[in-house]
């Protein structure tokens, strides 16, 4: 099947209509494509983890169209999600809270609690909401990829990863770039369970309180594992002097060496050819919104290895290093 233009109200229907009956689609969202089935039905949902890869004890995050459609899979929306929810809703924040007995329980890999987002995507948006009249109160969505692997920020990118079996709908690149911030609001205190394109400090304004970091008691959640979000070629995470000391070596390169940075180009400019090179923005938003199509683009390109500049260790910058961390463990 082709990719079908997500601003097409008929081929939203038909996507909404695949939902319905159990089967799978790949969705924009303004974060990153997701692979969605209907999230109240387990056998659909059983399909996400059988088509990625991925292990079923690790959760996947339900999309909603609006505050009120959270209702059929919370138990309790605690005041700290609705803060959340009230200040970035529809956007990129995903509440974990308790969990309705018997509903989502698959895509909650079985845990007492579930990861809720509304995503601001208009193409999301009207596919929710089609799907909603034919009795599909959410989906669940993880990143459509294979498990582990880079996340997808544009259709084409979902279509390389599944074939051309896949509906998805093209709602253009993403426009954030990666994946949701995700905070634990379920047992009494919020807890920053994984960074994204929302400072702590935006995030501490809406909640009217201080984010505590992830322990060893909060529930499972998606992006969270140690070694995610990877290449093909292998990657390293590099100090800025490091790399430049690195780059002053030509004879110690790999074959296929290709560099990701944001200072580097002059120094580069005379052995461009030897290497493949790509400048990384100087803003964190703009960084977050290429970064994994430029890491798949060194992949396509033949990299066998990645040297990545390590980005600033400010608070703008969190999502990213987080994403690259991440990448560079697997």
């Amino acid at each position: 099947m082709p990719i079908l233009a997500g601003d097409d109200p008929a081929a939203v229907a038909a996507a909404a209509q695949r939902l319905a009956d159990g089967g799978l689609v790949g969705l924009p969202t303004e974060t990153v494509y997701g692979l969605a089935a209907r999230a109240d039905d387990d056998a659909a949902v059983a399909g996400i983890f059988a088509t990625k890869g991925r292990p079923a004890d690790h959760p996947l995050i339900v999309h909603v169209a609006d505050l009120a459609g959270a209702g059929a899979f919370a138990a309790s929306v605690p005041p700290s999600a609705r803060r959340l929810a009230d200040a970035f809703w529809p956007g990129p924040v995903t509440v974990i809270v308790p969990r309705r007995p018997g509903a989502a329980e698959a895509a909650a890999a079985g845990q007492p609690t579930v990861g809720l987002r509304c995503p601001a995507h208009p193409v999301a948006q009207a596919l929710l909401r089609q799907a909603a009249a034919l009795g599909v109160p959410g989906v669940a969505a993880p990143s459509a990829n294979r498990f582990g692997r880079i996340s997808p920020t544009s259709a084409e990118h979902v279509q390389a990863e599944f074939g051309p079996d896949l509906l998805v709908l093209d709602g253009d690149d993403c426009p954030v770039g990666i994946e949701s911030t995700i905070v634990d609001c379920s047992r009494g205190r919020p807890v920053l369970l994984r960074p994204g394109v929302l400072t702590r400090a935006a995030l501490e304004a809406a909640l009217g309180e201080p984010l505590h970091d992830a322990d060893a008691d909060a529930p499972r959640a998606p992006g969270t594992l140690a070694a995610h979000y990877a290449p093909r070629a292998r990657l390293w995470l590099v100090a800025p002097d490091a790399l430049a000391r690195a780059l002053d070596k030509p004879a110690m390169w790999p074959v296929g060496l290709a560099v990701y940075s944001r200072r580097l180009a002059a120094g580069l400019a005379a052995t461009a050819d030897a290497i493949l090179w790509r400048r990384m923005p100087d803003d964190p938003a703009a960084a977050a919104h290429e970064l994994f199509a430029a890491l798949r683009g060194l992949d396509d390109d033949g990299a066998a290895e990645i040297w990545v500049e390590q980005p600033p260790d400010t608070p703008a910058w969190e999502g990213v290093r987080d994403r690259l961390r991440r990448a560079a463990s697997a």
